[in-house]
């Protein structure tokens, strides 16, 4: 029997000292859209930054993949993170590099270091997001929507088991924003798995999937009628 991608069993989370969320007892199967959702303060980002070991795990038994996410090394983070591709509200692309470089800089970091590989790479994500032709642009030349597919771009360059998007439509007009969650349909159709922290209730209604939700420091699952 396969395992859950994401599993939490009676995991405290903290932050700054303070416990944010408490007794947390989620599963993600592999290819599941899963959205996160509560108020702005609710948790869901800090839970977010659990998932790839950015907050330590304080009690309970968390795994993402095959890492314990309550034994993990600081070493073994990075091999944990390349099985991750996030993507924040505010695209987090550097302006002073071309796309090209912002995503070659991800790759060669990650230890990719045939030219003409990376190049090849680059040009597929790009293309597959229907963002080919600028990648010798500069973030800031860019439409709010273009900069989120590039981020999405930047997720995906290394075959990610888990896409973790956190208010990835939180900058963008209900139009983009419309049009940036059709890119996360079509990946999840393709059997990419998904968390999405959002408080954007009408894209829950118009793009179903599984929903935790995070309130006064618990989180559970809403069942859907």
């Amino acid at each position: 029997m396969n395992l859950p991608l994401v599993q939490f069993k009676n995991v405290i989370i903290n932050q700054n000292k303070q416990t944010i969320l408490s007794d947390v007892n989620i599963e993600v199967e592999s290819g599941e859209f899963v959205f996160l959702i509560g108020k702005t303060g609710a948790g869901k980002s800090s839970l977010i930054k659990t998932l790839y070991a950015d907050l330590p795990l304080i009690n309970g038994t968390g795994r993402v993949s095959d890492f314990d996410l309550g034994a993990i090394k600081q070493k073994q983070i990075p091999f944990l993170r390349r099985k991750l591709g996030v993507v924040f509200q505010d695209f987090k692309l550097l302006n002073d590099r071309s796309i090209f470089e912002n995503l070659s800089f991800v790759l060669k970091a990650t230890g990719w270091k045939d030219k003409i590989k990376t190049k090849n790479r680059i040009e597929e994500v790009l293309a597959s997001l229907g963002v080919d032709g600028i990648s010798h642009k500069y973030g800031f030349e860019l439409s709010g929507g273009e900069q989120q597919r590039v981020a999405i771009a930047r997720a995906l360059l290394n075959s990610p088991e888990l896409i973790i998007a956190d208010e990835p439509t939180g900058n963008l007009d209900p139009q983009t924003s419309l049009e940036i969650m059709e890119v996360f349909r079509g990946l999840h159709q393709k059997g990419m798995t998904i968390i999405m922290a959002t408080h954007d209730y009408n894209m829950i209604v118009k793009f179903p999937g599984k929903i935790f939700r995070c309130d006064e420091g618990k989180i559970y699952e809403v069942v859907q009628k």
